[in-house]
């Protein structure tokens, strides 16, 4: 996807009020999807169709969290650090940045995770 066409996507991503809410919320803490529509007064079907756009351009990331009983759920992360547009000399030059994402590691891989950690501190 050219950089143009991506700038696009995300500027009428962010455009749209819940997007911008579920960044907001999940910028302070991971939420799970019946979290965020509490907080954003939207629909459960509203939240995951933001979700999903916001996953196809990076702006969040999906984690399982493990429940102290044993079960589990998603949560999400926002990955958007910001999106900025200078105008100059007659051209614009735009960057969208996001934070560092953890790798993805399998559950049963702590000594990689512990790693990730010690080397992100």
């Amino acid at each position: 996807m050219s950089e143009d066409r991506e700038l696009d996507d995300v500027l009428d991503l962010i455009s749209d009020e819940y997007a911008r809410s579920i960044l907001a919320e999940t910028s302070v803490e991971p939420m799970s999807a019946k979290r965020l529509s509490d907080r954003c007064d939207a629909s459960l079907p509203t939240i995951y169709r933001r979700i999903e756009r916001l996953k196809q351009h990076e702006l969040i990331e999906e984690q399982t969290r493990v429940d102290p009983d044993g079960g589990h759920h998603k949560v999400f992360s926002a990955t958007l650090s910001s999106v900025s547009i200078e105008l100059e000399d007659g051209a614009y030059e735009a960057r969208i940045e996001r934070t560092e994402r953890a790798p993805a590691l399998d559950a049963d891989d702590t000594a990689d995770r512990l790693t990730y950690m010690w080397e992100n501190l």
